[in-house]
């Protein structure tokens, strides 16, 4: 199983002056099991953090309401934002809903140590901006088909932690579970990928040191935020290649004219 990063379990304390909570984004398609994911973070971490979670769906709030009768976290730790467009929008393109959210959980509920925010189900395009959240994780599953991770994205490849998720079900639906992990490691160029199956304890305990690790990290200010999602370089009518950057410093101020989402 390829290589996570591991940390103790206890990270130290931030610095003075500085963020103590990780906003940590699960972003991945429809139906590849983010908010169990989400849950099992939960369940698994609550003794040790303190965590908030803020979640993203279109036009209804059944990913809160899932998380909140299953019973991971006082339901006031959980609130959902409606995006009422497709889930990309409102974790890059205008974070505003969910930053507006995030920093008001982070000053209610003071201190903090984890906040995640889980995106709509959408495609392999998705990611978070880094203006919102400082890592995130990209989900894709095992029922979703074998040559998903080949199909590339800025998701698969370059996410902070790529999770190739319900691993048990690979021979129920005729897939190689090494070979989709193999193509996803090759496809990251060596960066994480953790196969993930609810039924397999060890690999839920790697998920858990990967976020204790990145946490510790962030406390001690030598985790590097990643923008996995600028355009690729291309080529416009004048022949010239461009490339995009989506990458903005914090506090980095947009100016917006729509209406925004509706929280719960």
């Amino acid at each position: 199983m390829p290589e996570t990063v591991t940390a103790p379990v206890a990270p130290a304390a931030p610095a003075a002056g500085h963020r103590s909570s990780l906003r940590l984004g699960v972003a991945g398609p429809v139906g590849t099991g983010k908010s169990t994911l989400i849950a099992s973070l939960c369940r698994h971490l609550a003794d040790e953090l303190e965590i908030a979670v803020v979640t993203n769906d279109i036009y209804t709030d059944e990913d809160a309401r899932l998380l909140r009768a299953a019973g991971v976290l006082p339901t006031e730790r959980i609130i959902a934002v409606e995006t009422g467009a497709c889930p990309h929008t409102a974790i890059r393109d205008d974070v505003t809903p969910n930053l507006l959210v995030v920093e008001d959980l982070e000053r209610k509920l003071a201190p903090l140590d984890l906040v995640i925010v889980e995106s709509g189900g959408d495609n392999l395009t998705a990611t978070f901006s880094p203006a919102l959240v400082d890592a995130q994780i990209f989900c894709i599953d095992v029922a979703g088909g074998g040559d998903v991770a080949r199909k590339g994205g800025p998701g698969i490849e370059r996410a902070d932690l790529l999770v190739v998720n319900k691993t048990d079900l690979g021979p129920h639906v005729g897939v190689d579970v090494e070979q989709m992990v193999a193509d996803a490691s090759a496809a990251r160029e060596g960066r994480t990928v953790l196969a993930l199956s609810q039924k397999d304890p060890e690999s839920l305990a790697q998920l858990m040191d990967w976020v204790r690790g990145v946490l510790a990290q962030h406390r001690e200010q030598t985790w590097e935020r990643i923008d996995p999602g600028p355009m690729a370089p291309h080529f416009h009518a004048d022949g010239e290649e461009h490339e995009h950057s989506h990458e903005h410093a914090p506090g980095h101020e947009h100016a917006h004219d729509h209406d925004h989402p509706h929280t719960h």
